[in-house]
């Protein structure tokens, strides 16, 4: 058994009952990821699971074996930053940071599911073959995500540039 984080593959915990948010903070020292809630109520925890976002305080660390764990200290690349977390900076989309790491990953996962043309609650025409990247399609599919600071502006705009950006790449690759 190995789980997959960060392109590094690790024994999951002896202990089965381990979350995935404390084996990522406690075992793996990632502290990236933030215990906010612990509830699965405000989005701090969330990390990336095979592309897909997932709330690591409410699962299960031994669930993701064989499986592609990214955290926010994982979506960086060679070349610095990724996209998101300069659009982060460009836009000042944090203030005091707590909740960014959460934020961005459940940023990048949006930005896949539009490209994907998952549709949200407020998608306007759910048989359209490419959604429309409104403010309220993103502030909708990022809902589960709070800051307690109130940077939302700041957070919407970020996203909705790097997704911008992502679609036409996203669309590429599937052709």
């Amino acid at each position: 058994m190995s789980i997959t984080v960060n392109g590094r593959a690790v024994d999951p915990p002896a202990d089965p009952r381990v979350s995935m948010l404390d084996f990522l903070r406690e075992h793996l020292h990632l502290t990236g990821s933030k215990k906010g809630c612990n509830q699965g109520a405000c989005g701090a925890c969330t990390v990336l699971v095979d592309g897909e976002r997932v709330l690591s305080c409410l699962s299960l660390a031994v669930q993701y074996d064989g499986r592609k764990v990214t955290t926010v200290e994982g979506l960086a690349g060679e070349g610095g930053l990724h996209p998101l977390q300069r659009a982060f900076i460009e836009h000042d989309g944090f203030q005091c940071g707590y909740c960014t790491p959460g934020q961005i990953c459940a940023g990048v996962a949006m930005a896949g599911e539009i490209a994907r043309g998952v549709p949200s609650l407020v998608t306007a025409d759910l048989g359209a073959e490419q959604i429309a990247l409104t403010r309220e399609e993103v502030q909708e599919r990022m809902s589960g995500n709070l800051c307690r600071c109130g940077a939302y502006n700041g957070i919407v705009e970020a996203i909705t540039e790097y997704a911008a950006a992502e679609q036409p790449r996203a669309q590429e690759m599937a052709a």
